[in-house]
């Protein structure tokens, strides 16, 4: 029996049956992607093909004798769906397709998750990226969470979902998309270096309190 994540695979409730979630950088898909995924879908005659939270396509049903063919067939990275490490990037379409978007969520979620997808770190890490109040992207509840204002990005630290939700702390605004970059990277590293192992960063955060990461990014 493939282990957890092994071949990108995921175990179902099924014995022997797994899904795969395939890395779709920002959920921007193509025809011809869409295409081959409907192909492996029939000709595997999987249980379902899902769009997940994270904006992966996810398909659901797979043998384990198949799914190193699948992955040949798809031409696609695995996804970080599982695992201590940067999960896919969430963003909205921004100003790039939005009317009310504010900044450019797609070109910034584009470099976060060029940069940081698989990162490995002490804990499960989530970003997301909305381009204007209204948070689509629900950066509010991710370890890190930007929001683009019309004077620039507020990056939020801290959030996250789960049996015990909690709301992300705004730790510095006014950022350009040169410095919003910078400052996450601060934030991770400082993360790195502190996080116990399996600790998310707003547990961190409430143990070390907020002072320490303003000051890295100041």
């Amino acid at each position: 029996m493939l282990k957890l994540g092994e071949k990108g695979a995921i175990p179902q409730a099924e014995k022997g049956i797994y899904a795969i979630a395939p890395h779709i950088p920002c959920g921007l898909v193509t025809p011809d992607l869409l295409r081959r995924i409907a192909d492996v879908a029939e000709k595997y005659e999987v249980s379902a093909v899902k769009i997940t939270g994270a904006t992966r396509i996810a398909i659901v049903g797979l043998k384990e004798e198949d799914i190193d063919n699948v992955w040949e067939e798809l031409g696609l990275d695995k996804g970080a769906a599982v695992g201590l490490c940067v999960r896919s990037i969430r963003t909205c379409p921004g100003d790039t397709f939005c009317k009310i978007g504010k900044q450019d969520a797609l070109k910034i979620g584009m470099a976060l998750d060029k940069k940081y997808h698989a990162y490995e770190l002490p804990g499960k890490f989530k970003m997301a990226v909305s381009g204007c109040h209204l948070s689509c992207s629900e950066s509010w509840v991710r370890d890190v969470g930007l929001i683009g204002k019309k004077d620039g990005w507020t990056l939020t630290i801290g959030g996250n979902v789960g049996s015990q939700p909690r709301i992300g702390q705004e730790l510095i605004d006014g950022l350009d998309d040169d410095q919003v970059l910078e400052a996450v990277d601060k934030v991770v590293s400082h993360y790195k270096e502190h996080a116990k192992p399996g600790e998310r960063l707003g547990k961190l955060i409430e143990r070390v309190g907020l002072d320490g990461f303003k000051r890295c990014v100041g």
